[in-house]
């Protein structure tokens, strides 16, 4: 039985009362996610890729793709909070699990215990998520950070997928290299970008809060678009508790009260 963790006490804050109309809206969405996600890449598999006639015609095809994938992840954190279903554990973990799964073969159970010591440690040498005093830069610190997350048991169990998908179904190579696996790396790195690095690295002047975090402030669609409210990181700490859309509604009660 997969159990969640809680915040340390210290960091722990009322949740505010947030207008949430319908107790389902969560799972809604989640499967809105989900469904939409798969659909767009059956559809994109079949696609007739010569007829756009360059790579670059298709980048916000994969861009498009791109932001599903990290739909996925966000609903799977939702899930490690509690939040996708909160009536039933076993669906909401289920949920959780699914999301990562279709990601790219990740391990709930991992990313839960990962995520949590995030929560508890955050930008500290016990948080797995930062750099440990060497790997500061951008990229540098993306690759360490993927190496706590991925394995090669991974690796070469979604490149037999790809053998399997290319050869057995007969599914063309740049259709599933543009479709599938290129916007599942390029949302690992936005996750990366805007939910860790933006929002954790150390600001100049040090950390002002318990959370080590900052808030990126980005018009509502801006900040839906890159990381589905993610930038609003600090609430997040403060309000674990709170899902992904209601993020910029807590900020707002913030800057007015």
């Amino acid at each position: 039985m997969i159990e969640l963790e809680k915040p340390p006490i210290h960091q722990i804050k009322l949740t505010p009362v947030v207008k949430n109309k319908s107790p389902f809206k969560g799972i809604f969405i989640a499967i809105t996610i989900i469904s939409v996600w798969a659909l767009s890449l059956v559809f994109l598999l079949s696609l007739n890729i010569p007829q756009f006639g360059g790579f670059w015609r298709l980048l916000p095809i994969i861009l498009w793709q791109t932001f599903l994938y990290t739909g996925l992840f966000i609903t799977a954190h939702d899930a490690m909070h509690g939040i996708v279903f909160r009536q039933n554990s076993k669906i909401n973990h289920f949920i959780g699990s699914l999301c990562l799964s279709l990601y790219g073969l990740l391990s709930y159970k991992k990313l839960l215990k990962k995520h949590w010591l995030h929560h508890h440690n955050p930008a500290s040498e016990l948080d797995p998520d930062f750099h440990d005093g060497k790997h500061e830069s951008l990229f540098v610190w993306y690759v360490y950070f993927m190496k706590g997350y991925w394995s090669w048991r991974q690796i070469i169990t979604l490149t037999i997928i790809y053998n399997i998908a290319h050869y057995a179904l007969h599914i063309p190579s740049d259709n599933l290299t543009y479709f599938w696996v290129i916007p599942s790396l390029l949302s690992s790195l936005q996750l990366f970008y805007f939910g860790t690095f933006l929002p954790h690295r150390q600001p100049k002047g040090g950390y002002t809060n318990v959370h080590r975090a900052r808030t990126i402030k980005r018009p509502i669609l801006w900040s839906f678009i890159t990381c589905y409210h993610f930038g609003y990181h600090e609430e997040h700490h403060e309000y674990p508790h709170i899902p992904w859309w209601q993020l910029p509604e807590i900020y707002q009660r913030h800057v007015f009260h």
